[in-house]
C-alpha cells in the first residue's frame, strides 16, 4: 500500500489560512462589483422616475 503523509492539525489549519485569503479577497472583489452595477441601476432608475414627474 501506498504510505500517506499525515498533517497535523496546525499545518492543515496554516494551509487552509493561507488560501483563505485569495479567495475571500476575490469573493469581496465580486460582491463590490455586484453593489456597484445594483447603485447604476438604482440611479438610472431614479433618473427616469424624476423625469417622469417634471
Amino acid at each position: 500500500m501506498a504510505e500517506t503523509t499525515k498533517l497535523s492539525v496546525e499545518k492543515a489549519l496554516e494551509k487552509l489560512r493561507e488560501a483563505d485569503p485569495k479567495t475571500k479577497d476575490a469573493l469581496r472583489d465580486e460582491k463590490i462589483d455586484e453593489l456597484n452595477e445594483e447603485i447604476k441601476r438604482m440611479r438610472a432608475q431614479r433618473r427616469r422616475l424624476e423625469r417622469g414627474q417634471a
